[in-house]
């Protein structure tokens, strides 16, 4: 996303979430400002965190971060009016910056993600691509009730 990125994250520790998010944008924000040679913070506003606690909600998250790079390119997924659902799928693809292409098979970040627990809501890649299909062509059959945006 141009603008911010979401993560799917479980506290190992107390305040880990806390100390993970201030290491990876102050990290980022160095790199950044080093390669571009510029200095200032990058993000607006400190970072929102929603805790997750009912199942309905924690498997609909995993398809809300992954669909979210269409709002680049097909923005009326989230009111279901998607008509080419193979166009998007496509460009899902093409969007290297998600664990989605993860879960379709391909190796993109296999050293950062833990695929263990989605792979078993998720089933195979197939599978995986179905119901993502699904989500796209009919956004209300699949409790996009429960979409969230952190910005």
């Amino acid at each position: 996303m141009t603008n911010h990125y979401h993560l799917l994250v479980s506290e190992a520790v107390e305040s880990g979430i806390s100390l993970f998010i201030k290491k990876l944008n102050g990290g980022y924000a160095k790199y950044f400002n080093e390669r571009y040679r510029r200095s200032g913070s990058l993000w607006q506003g400190k970072y929102r965190r929603i805790h997750v606690n009912r199942d309905a909600h924690f498997l609909y998250i995993p398809h809300y971060i992954h669909l979210n790079p269409l709002d680049l390119t097909h923005p009326e997924w989230r009111s279901g009016k998607v008509k080419n659902v193979s166009g998007a799928i496509s460009a899902l693809q093409k969007y290297r910056w998600s664990s989605h292409l993860d879960y379709t098979g391909y190796k993109n970040f296999p050293s950062v993600i833990s695929m263990n627990l989605l792979r078993d809501v998720f089933g195979s890649p197939e599978r995986y691509v179905k119901e993502l299909r699904s989500v796209i062509a009919s956004p209300s059959a699949a409790s996009a009730s429960h979409i969230i945006e952190i910005r």
